[in-house]
């Protein structure tokens, strides 16, 4: 088969189905992105440059749109030149999220297109507003409300819609649900698994140690944010360290702001340290930034409470991978992360805002190392039953062949 994959941060959500099709032999894979130097073999990338942003004083409701539209042209572009080189797609598979799909089917109208609707964007009830330390200003609702021209533009293409949970497809309207269809993501369950041993060896992230006798509190997120719970995160290191003085804490992620708002002058880890400084045993804590993907492994493995704080919004596949590899996860009690976790059988919920409320829930789990284990148990079993990448694989497979008849 032909495939013709979209996604500007190649390869995207779209890692392992590539991958896995790449791996089988006998299909075409073409994949339309931004550069960057990420590389699956047997894949051919095909690249175009972000177009810049207009000069003109656009209204604040349409510069989303104005992004989307270029985008949408310049991969069109794209895709007529590879028509013209005599490629066409069987399917046409990519994430709506900035556009780059909407002038596709004027390309290749014979083509099916099953295109990612990731998050309908409210002005309340998910992320926005949800914080009252950074409350939403009246004159941002527009921008909000406007956030889902594309949204609503991709569901206009009447085309094929997927989204991996059942929150986010709840997000969207009731009349565009039934062009969106749950196709779960997970984990590899053979690579992303559960190591005993691991807490009988010390474990070392550059110069810092974690030795068998520390306990380990884990945090991971791609950047170090308000929208992943840090700020909290970070308040609850003061009590954590006072009680616990064989606790390590080490916090992965980056200084770019992958949601919501940036600082003007400052990154969120370089701001909440200030607000800190003194205040906790900053040596026992390590910020290594974003780490290799054999060493965020590890100290899931070895994490003896992992911490996954979110807003409503977007569940990570961090909070996948944590499960699968059997942590004891403590999480955000909001609704996207109870369709991962059940308080007290795979995991702990607890209230993304609250610090000491954090803190006590994580000191109670390392006090308690019985009910510790059982957790970690009954998180390795939900990800076996929810979240093996080779059934969800095939479930996608399954959905490729129903829209192309192959």
């Amino acid at each position: 088969m032909r495939f013709l994959f979209v996604h500007q941060n190649y390869p995207g959500q779209y890692l392992h189905i590539v991958r896995h099709l790449a791996k089988q032999g006998g299909h075409e894979i073409v994949f339309v992105s931004e550069p960057n130097k990420n590389a699956i073999p047997g894949v051919r990338r095909v690249y175009y440059n972000a177009p810049p942003l207009s000069r003109q004083n656009l209204a604040q409701g349409v510069r989303e749109y104005d992004r989307a539209a270029r985008r949408a042209e310049a991969v069109a572009t794209m895709g007529h030149q590879l028509r013209q080189l005599g490629f066409t797609p069987d399917i046409i598979i990519g994430h709506h999220g900035w556009g780059e799909l909407l002038n596709l089917p004027d390309v290749w109208p014979e083509a099916p297109l099953l295109g990612y609707f990731e998050f309908y964007y409210q002005h309340d009830g998910q992320d926005v507003g949800f914080d009252p330390e950074f409350p939403l200003a009246p004159n941002q609702l527009p921008r909000i409300r406007a956030m889902n021209v594309v949204n609503l533009l991709a569901l206009a293409l009447d085309q094929h819609g997927q989204t991996p949970t059942q929150w986010q497809l709840h997000r969207y309207p009731g009349w565009a649900r039934s062009r969106i269809r749950v196709l779960p993501e997970g984990a590899h369950l053979d690579i992303c698994k559960p190591d005993p041993q691991s807490r009988a060896r010390p474990l070392t992230v550059g110069d810092f140690l974690i030795a068998p006798e520390h306990r380990l509190v884990t945090y991971v997120a791609r950047n170090l944010e308000p929208y992943r719970g840090f700020h909290t995160m970070m308040r609850a290191l003061p009590k954590l360290l006072a009680t616990r003085p064989d606790l390590r804490v080490v916090i992965v992620g980056g200084d770019d702001v992958s949601y919501g708002a940036r600082l003007p002058n400052s990154t969120w880890r370089a701001h909440m340290q200030r607000e800190l400084a003194g205040t906790y045993d900053a040596s026992r804590v390590l910020m290594p930034g974003q780490v290799p993907y054999e060493t965020y492994l590890s100290l899931l493995r070895r994490s003896d409470a992992h911490v996954y704080l979110s807003y409503p919004f977007v569940a990570s596949w961090s909070l996948r991978e944590a499960l699968a590899c059997g942590c004891v996860v403590v999480g955000a009690d909001v609704e996207p992360v109870r369709e991962f976790i059940q308080d007290g059988r795979n995991g702990v919920l607890t209230d993304c805002l609250d610090p000491t409320r954090l803190a006590d829930t994580v000191l109670d789990l390392l006090e308690n190392p019985t009910r510790a284990d059982r957790l970690r148990r009954g998180a390795r079993r939900w990800a076996e039953r929810h979240l093996d990448m080779n059934r969800h694989i095939a479930a996608f497979e399954a959905r490729i062949a129903e829209l192309t008849g192959k």
